[in-house]
């Protein structure tokens, strides 16, 4: 985007903390975006926008794979007897 400077290692750095911290505490809570509101107001400041935006389709992108994993390929009644 015009104007926009890439951002420097330690930018990068701080932005994937940032999203790796708010998707670990989606995780804990299902997904719960209302219990990680600060985390992931980090994340937006840390991050450029369209990092955002790609981050969050990457992250649904993730858990609809990992759901046809576990439910896809897999009858239902077996999930989590491995």
């Amino acid at each position: 985007a015009a104007g926009m400077a890439a951002p420097t290692m330690e930018e990068r750095k701080a932005c994937w903390g940032a999203r790796d911290e708010f998707w670990q505490c989606l995780d804990s809570h299902g997904d719960d975006a209302a219990k990680c509101e600060k985390l992931r107001r980090a994340f937006e400041s840390r991050c450029p926008q369209q990092w955002v935006k790609h981050f969050d389709k990457r992250r649904d992108f993730l858990k609809y794979k990992k759901k046809l994993e576990t439910e896809g390929y897999h009858p239902p009644e077996a999930a989590g007897k491995s």
